[in-house]
């Protein structure tokens, strides 16, 4: 064995220099865009067909002009998308980074956990159960060992590992065999802990050499993808039938095939909604980010449309809604006597026994809180702090013991330490009742103060034939360490929160029932029953199901009983989050809605099957990304509604001249000039807006919901046809009374952008405050207006831009009478908003049911 004493592990600068020599530990990766790809991709869209399209008719008309504004949009389109793109293609890149693993070395001789990829060559790695290991390795220290090599070898069955001798091995590195010396990266440590000497890093690693990738990132939403596809889809076909009727007509009856071509083409242009997939991407690349700012990495994106769902989120205790900052606070011998452990107090003699047995019970090279704090404790006992000999031989946790224990050689006198859940400690002290009635009451009074209790005990082995399992010694019992770890300060306010946002908080953890309830009251966890392990063993699912009404706390839980409850709720119709950081803990997070994996406490395998990595362990997080998990569903919602609407006058205005038999109003051009005021708004605008009052005193939205509801749908239309209707009538009055094409084309293209602006504002907030659409906090909001404004400027002072768009002068009546119905839709949508929402209120049940059924 290795003492961790002579264990100092590579410098920060050795470190540095290693990995400037050879690079990053990491594998080539795959589905990354390009630049040229990006590019490639957005000249395929159909807008920019039209628009090219469009651009080589004028050229055949002879008005080069327009042809070059219109490649000119063309251009300008692509650029901006292409910079959209490759920013979102960054961020994702960013998250891969963030959710590659991640790895415990020391270096300096000080235990610091790295990303994955910063591992080098030299580097001691310390290893626990559950870890995905970063890189080939040599064991210098075993305990108990094994790991799944399965992604190297394909055997599912883990095998078991040896330490090294002397640092070095004549055995070949190959993955797949027992009692090797070595571990590999990519696999997983399902049991035991070590210590390892980094061999291979990168493509010089097993894996690497025969070029398989790890580290991935699900960036997809499925049901809103499908959703938007199927719209986009149903629009394209209905606008292209349009166009191509247009296009026959206008041919027939006016003889202009080309200019019926340019008038199919702005039909086509005014009723494609090409906004609503880059809406999609841009609002979950970006929001991911933004939870990502508060400490929750997002995996999977479908989870950033789930979490305005979830009803019940089942976290963990320590570390989560505790601090996670273990201390030794209390102490009890088996005569009775008690010592609380206040800081610089000096301990009494007759309990610094029982603390060296708990840190000698504990890992060498401790990762979990409980044990740094033992031997932080023991630490401070200067007559003591040295190490107790040469660890010899080790017993590991497992669910049918929760007790650990360490052989210890001390200049040939042999002793064993144990430590673990009291009642597996006086099982292997074999306490008769009455001193297993004083253990438990004393027990029972830390737990009621929130203390968490381990009990310890000490053995003298008759010789070196170790026994299988730690039951196969003598013990005492030397008496029970209380551990207290402070509940964060976050928590009540944040668990308040979820209650009146309608979540239920559950609290899920492997400690007492008394401790358990301690701290839930503390964190403000609604009153309920609180069910044992033991308890939950003994119900069949209907009485788990009935159970589960009252239950908010489970307590003395072992990993593989959270799948059951997560479980239990689905079946109940409950939306899970569910928080884990264990291995077995995987298989919850994979079956619950939303899995939470533990970002800094947490194993490989529990991150790889979660949806979100809570990167701090922080519970106020979790909230924190469910704000704003709301908030971004709300904005896509508040910017589809807004495509919708607009589209709706752009489309009439395209189309009302042809059917009156009047000279076309908009060209390509002009639906070009639109696009460039819709697209940023639609990106920009609406992905930045803030909060709704009211987004965490909601109800869970229901899962089933359709994102394109009838109700939604039919308030956008109305939106649109209300400002249609508006320009219609002034199309018809201002023709009535003679004013020349120009000028009514101009005149009409500044009203519509009023109105552009209105429904803009309207579109901003749920709610039906005036003041709100108007003056509510957006940055990019006002940059947006601003650029409309020097835009209708420049047109309308500038007379190479009113000839290059066939606009007239626009008197100031004109301009005044274009703001004024911008102005009055406003106002008038704001009167209707409660209104019809009254009205679609009363429908929104029948009409998703008709949507949920119509989107398949």
């Amino acid at each position: 064995m290795i003492d961790a004493a002579i264990q100092t592990g590579l410098s920060t600068d050795a470190a540095l220099a290693r990995l400037a020599a050879d690079g990053h530990n990491e594998l080539p990766r795959t589905g990354h865009r390009s630049v040229w790809r990006i590019g490639l991709e957005v000249v395929r869209e159909p807008m920019l067909a039209l628009l090219l399209v469009g651009g080589i008719a004028y050229l055949l008309l002879g008005d080069l002009a327009e042809a070059l504004i219109l490649l000119g949009f063309a251009s300008f389109s692509i650029i901006i998308t292409v910079i959209q793109e490759a920013r979102t293609e960054n961020v994702l890149e960013a998250l891969r980074d963030l959710s590659a693993p991640r790895a415990l070395v020391i270096r300096d001789g000080v235990h610091v956990r790295i990303a994955g990829r910063e591992v080098v060559c030299d580097d001691l790695l310390l290893l626990a159960q559950g870890d995905r290991i970063a890189a080939d390795a040599l064991l210098l220290d075993a305990i108990e060992l094994e790991a799944d090599e399965s992604l190297l070898t394909g055997e599912s069955l883990a095998v078991g590992k040896i330490a090294s001798i002397d640092g070095t091995s004549s055995l070949a590195a190959r993955p797949g065999g027992e009692a090797l010396p070595y571990v590999f990266s990519g696999s997983i440590v399902t049991r035991g802990s070590g210590m390892a000497k980094v061999l291979a890093t990168g493509p010089r690693s097993e894996i690497g050499k025969i070029g398989q990738s790890l580290a991935t990132l699900d960036t997809e939403a499925p049901r809103l993808r499908i959703e938007t596809t199927r719209i986009v889809r149903w629009c394209a076909l209905g606008g292209g039938a349009v166009a191509l009727l247009v296009v026959l007509l206008y041919g027939m009856l006016r003889g202009s095939w080309i200019e019926a071509v340019l008038a199919g083409i702005a039909i086509g242009m005014s009723m494609l909604p090409e906004e609503f997939p880059v809406v999609l991407t841009v609002f979950l690349a970006i929001g991911a980010w933004r939870i990502g700012k508060v400490g929750v990495l997002t995996r999977r994106a479908a989870a950033i449309e789930t979490l305005g769902s979830a009803t019940v989120l089942c976290t963990d205790k320590t570390g989560t809604l505790t601090e996670n900052r273990m201390s030794l606070g209390e102490v009890w011998l088996p005569s009775g006597e008690t010592f609380q452990i206040l800081k610089d107090a000096a301990v009494p003699d007759v309990f610094q026994s029982l603390i060296q047995t708990a840190a000698l019970a504990s890992a060498p090279y401790p990762t979990d809180p409980m044990d740094i704090a033992l031997h932080a404790a023991r630490s401070a006992l200067p007559a003591i702090a040295a190490p107790q000999g040469i660890l010899v031989h080790a017993y590991g946790l497992s669910p049918d013991l929760l007790a650990m224990a360490n052989v210890w050689d001390n200049e040939g006198a042999l002793q064993v330490a144990a430590k673990g859940a009291p009642e597996a400690i006086a099982g292997l002290c074999n306490l008769p009742p009455a001193a297993l009635d004083h253990l438990h009451a004393a027990v029972d009074a830390m737990a009621v103060r929130g203390i968490r209790v381990l009990a310890v005990a000490r053995a003298v082995p008759s010789d070196r034939n170790w026994p299988e399992t730690q039951a196969g010694y003598a013990y005492e019992l030397a008496g029970l360490v209380g551990l207290s770890d402070p509940l964060r300060a976050s928590v009540p306010s944040a668990v308040a929160e979820c209650r009146s946002a309608g979540i239920r908080v559950v609290m899920i953890t492997g400690d007492y029932a008394a401790t358990a309830r301690s701290i839930a009251t503390q964190a403000g966890i609604a009153e309920g029953v609180v069910l044992t392990g033991a308890d939950l063993d003994a119900l069949d699912d209907a009485q788990l199901a009935e159970r589960l009404k009252t239950v908010t706390v489970f307590a003395r839980i072992m990993p593989e009983q959270k799948l059951r409850i997560v479980q239990a709720f689905k079946a109940d119709g409950e939306v899970v989050a569910m928080t884990g950081d264990g291995v077995n803990d995987a298989p919850s997070l994979k079956a619950a809605h939303i899995g939470i994996a533990m970002g800094k406490r947490g194993t490989d395998v529990a991150r790889e099957a979660s949806a979100m990595v809570l990167l701090d362990d922080d519970f106020g997080a979790i909230v924190h990304s469910v704000r704003l998990g709301r908030r971004i569903y709300d904005n896509i919602r508040k910017a589809m509604a807004f495509i919708f609407a607009v589209h709706v006058p752009i489309a009439g205005l395209a189309l009302l001249p042809l059917f009156f038999g009047l000279p076309i109003l908009f060209g390509p051009i002009h639906i070009a000039l639109l696009e460039m005021v819709i697209d940023p708004v639609c990106a920009l605008v609406f992905e930045a807006e803030s909060d709704e009052n009211d987004i965490m005193q909601r109800r869970p939205r229901d899962p089933s919901e359709a994102f394109f509801s009838l109700p939604m749908i039919a308030w956008s239309v109305f939106q649109g046809g209300l400002a249609f209707a508006m320009l219609a009538a002034v199309f018809f009055i201002k023709t009535r009374s003679g004013i020349p094409d120009d000028e009514l084309r101009a005149l009409m293209f500044f009203a519509l952008i009023a109105e552009i602006v209105a429904l803009i504002l309207i579109n901003r907030s749920f709610s039906a405050s005036l003041t709100t659409a108007v003056f509510r906090r957006n940055s990019a909001l006002r940059y947006v207006l601003v650029a409309i404004a020097a835009v209708a400027a420049l047109i309308l002072f500038v007379p190479q831009a009113q000839e290059l768009l066939t606009f007239g002068l626009v008197s100031h009546g004109n301009v005044f009478l274009a703001l004024g119905l911008g102005v009055g839709l406003l106002v008038l949508l704001e009167v209707c908003k409660p209104v019809m929402r009254g009205v679609f209120a009363k429908a929104d049940d029948s009409g998703d049911r008709a949507t949920r059924k119509l989107m398949g």
